[in-house]
């Protein structure tokens, strides 16, 4: 008789989702990894428009590095099914970094950076288990590590 677990490692499913539930989670992740690779290439790329915006918000384009950085890594590891969940983890924060941003300093409409930070948290929270197993692997590396409880001493 065959577990749960080893089931959905057969059949690439994860436990509890149909057919339809893994189609969807899968549109899901693509479309965001699409959007953010198209993103943050622009920022990388210097596009005109990006290196404008990123001159309004006044932080300099040291960020527009970053930002596209972050952007793209996250679009990586939206495919990567065990990176799926902390990558969006990721985007929800750079989303809520984003909304803040337009509100407050570019005082333009939030309504897609919302939008991408809702479909972020639904793609995090269907993948929380991937978010769960990375944390709790971190947390042996440290304790195994160094009397300092750091892994980089």
């Amino acid at each position: 008789m065959t577990t749960t677990a080893a089931r959905a490692t057969a059949t690439g499913r994860r436990p509890g989702r149909g057919r339809a539930g893994t189609i969807a989670g899968w549109v899901l992740r693509l479309g965001l990894a699409a959007v953010f690779a198209g993103a943050g290439l622009a920022k990388l790329a210097g596009d005109a428009a990006m290196v404008q915006m990123f001159a309004d918000i006044g932080a300099g384009q040291w960020l527009r590095y970053a930002v596209g950085s972050c952007e793209l890594l996250a679009a990586v590891g939206l495919v990567l099914p065990r990176l799926a969940g902390p990558a969006a983890c990721g985007l929800v924060g750079l989303m809520i970094g984003a909304t803040l941003t337009n509100v407050f300093v570019l005082e333009v409409s939030p309504a897609v950076t919302l939008a991408f930070l809702a479909v972020s948290a639904v793609v995090a929270w269907t993948r929380w288990d991937d978010v769960r197993t990375l944390a709790v692997r971190g947390r042996r590396a440290t304790a195994s590590g160094s009397a300092g409880g750091s892994p980089w001493t």
